[in-house]
């Protein structure tokens, strides 16, 4: 970095940070600063060599120094304080007893009258009306002062009588009124350019959108004022790298090339990216909330120093979370529309083969048996066709009954009816009726729970159909061999049942989606085992109307434990026909860290 560049950051780094975000105004402190430090160096570099010249000053000598270099204190002054009519003050004042000193110690008087005439010269670098006329007044009051000083023998000042009207007087007004008039014309021109803001601020108020001026490197020169109302941050907070700084980090690479595209061509780059916000209520104060903005950058000319730069870009940010959020929904219920397709289309060929199996045996065996010569003689022969056909009629009905239960839990129609009943009971009554299938697979049966334990409050027929859908998937899963373990504990105000088995077990991939009406794991076309795919999405419809979760472990060849998680009183959370169950997906344990041991006060029966 060269000199001049060096120079110019270290004066930039001491302007006040109450006027960086309007660059005319830091401009002008800059040049304040800029000019008083240049100007109090030179005094003090010049300082030494009037010493070497003229030995020992006088003592005018040294308050005429002092006067010059009392400026300096006003860098300080501004730098704290940002208050640069009162700084322009001093300068003036110091000017003005600087011409004072010069007068009344005898030096001569053309210096004195220098330095009054560049008072109000001084006062117009202010741009302030007040402060030129009251410059030019100090400093005529001092001319004059001065002349009646020497013309009563008071000071020798060289000011005559005659200097004053003719000379010195005439030189300050006009002095004043071309200060004077260098202001008002500055002041006429930012009234102007005042106005075209208000009107391009208007115009943006009205479109409800950010404007932004940058460079060609992305950084912010310029931030509308009504960045706070809409994304809840302050305009300065984006000034220079702060705009860079609150773009997810992600999205950092696009905005930078669109901002370089733009500078480069004369299109409008459209991008969309998410730029950080206030944070929202219901979230930490250490989270960032992030908004969807659409950027339209477009090049334009901007003067610098009386030259055109066409490298500066400005950017509109228009605020699209709410659409963005919109089209994320839109393309998530789309993929569920579709996955949902899917899941029917297995959902049809699984209950056309539930349904077809028992039917083709009920009318095959009723043709057989409505038929005199095909009727075997075996009354047993009859009796053995009659069970078929029995069985092959429950199954069509369980096949109906879950087909209805999940329509009526979908359309809010299945209405709950609390009441306290025992759980172990309930259990023993669900354990007997699939006793006999678990038998018939070669599945132990076994249950695990308290002898006692409190009552509950809920609809007892849901929770016996949660119970019988858990364990028929549990014994259907489990090859000949293994455990099917039912247990029961009570938690806080809840109650967790668990039906825990050593079957086959549910694949990654498919846990996810268990729950989902119509999806079954592992369907295909020659899967091994039958089966709607709707028990258990029958538990999470009844399970979510009782207020209860869900928490599946599962792994390949390693079983599979559902444990529900119901309340202990229903009726104490709110009513909701729609609620769905939230399932809970965890690796299943592996085997060997089941306990093999229940403690005495826990009933341990083997049913199968």
């Amino acid at each position: 970095m060269n000199f001049a560049g060096s120079l110019e950051k270290q004066i930039a780094s001491l302007v006040h940070f109450s006027v960086l975000p309007h660059q005319a105004e830091r401009m002008r402190h800059e040049t304040f600063l800029l000019r008083r430090l240049a100007s109090s160096l030179a005094i003090m570099c010049l300082a030494p060599l009037f010493l070497a010249v003229y030995g020992a000053p006088a003592i005018w000598h040294a308050l005429v120094f002092v006067w010059c270099i009392v400026p300096i204190a006003t860098v300080l002054l501004l730098s704290r304080s940002g208050n640069l009519l009162l700084a322009q003050t001093i300068c003036v004042i110091s000017f003005i007893g600087a011409a004072a000193t010069i007068a009344a110690g005898g030096g001569p008087w053309e210096a004195a009258l220098i330095w009054l005439v560049l008072a109000p010269f001084e006062g117009a670098l202010s741009q302030n009306l007040k402060l030129v006329l009251a410059a030019g007044g100090l400093a005529v009051l001092a001319a004059i002062g001065l002349t009646f000083a020497d013309d009563i023998g008071l000071l020798s000042t060289g000011f005559s009588i005659g200097h004053a009207p003719l000379l010195v007087v005439p030189a300050i007004l006009y002095a004043t009124l071309v200060a004077h008039g260098l202001v008002a014309l500055q002041t006429r021109c930012e009234q102007a350019a005042d106005l075209r803001s208000q009107h391009y601020r208007a115009v943006y108020d009205t479109l409800g959108d950010l404007i932004i001026h940058q460079d060609r490197n992305g950084g912010a020169e310029f931030v509308s004022t009504n960045c706070y109302e809409i994304f809840g941050v302050p305009s300065v907070e984006l000034m220079g790298r702060g705009l860079l700084d609150h773009i997810h980090v992600a999205d950092r690479p696009s905005f930078l090339k669109a901002i370089s595209d733009a500078a480069a061509s004369s299109r409008t780059i459209v991008a969309s990216l998410r730029l950080r916000a206030a944070s929202v209520s219901g979230k930490s104060a250490y989270e960032p909330s992030f908004r969807w903005i659409e950027m339209r950058a477009r090049r334009f000319a901007f003067e610098t120093d009386g030259r055109a730069d066409a490298e500066r870009v400005i950017s509109i940010f228009r605020d699209v979370s709410q659409a963005k959020q919109r089209e994320m929904d839109f393309d998530a219920a789309r993929a569920a529309a579709d996955e949902a397709s899917i899941w029917k289309d297995q959902f049809l060929a699984n209950v056309s083969h539930e349904l077809r199996t028992p039917l083709n045996a009920i009318i095959g065996f009723s043709e057989i048996l409505a038929d005199a010569e095909l009727t075997p003689d075996d009354s047993a022969k009859q009796r053995e066709y009659a069970a078929i056909i029995e069985k092959s009629g429950h199954h069509l009905l369980s096949v109906v009954n879950s087909i209805l239960d999940m329509s009526k839990i979908q359309s809010g129609a299945f209405d709950i009816l609390p009441e306290p009943f025992a759980l172990p009971p309930l259990i023993d009554l669900c354990c007997d009726m699939v006793k006999l299938k678990a038998s018939e697979g070669g599945v132990e049966l076994v249950r695990a729970y308290p002898e006692e334990i409190d009552e509950i409050v809920g609809d007892k027929r849901a929770y016996k159909q949660v119970l019988l859908n858990l364990l028929s998937n549990a014994i259907k899963f489990t090859p000949r061999g293994g455990r099917v373990t039912v247990k029961l504990h009570p938690d806080g105000n809840n109650v967790v049942v668990s039906v825990a088995d050593t079957g086959i077990g549910i694949a990654p991939n498919d846990l996810t989606n268990l729950g989902n009406p119509f999806f079954q794991a592992g369907a295909s076309y020659d899967r091994r085992y039958e089966g709607t795919g709707l028990g258990l999405s029958v538990v999470r419809g009844l399970v979510g109307l009782h207020g209860g979760t869900i928490s599946i472990e599962s792994e390949l060849d390693q079983g599979t434990c559902i444990s529900v998680r119901l309340p202990l009183d229903c009726r104490r959370l709110p009513a909701s026909k729609n609620a769905t169950a939230r399932i809970e997906t965890l690796p299943r344990r592996s085997r060997s860290d089941e306990p093999r041991q229940f403690s005495n006060e826990m009933m341990v029966k083997k049913i199968a």
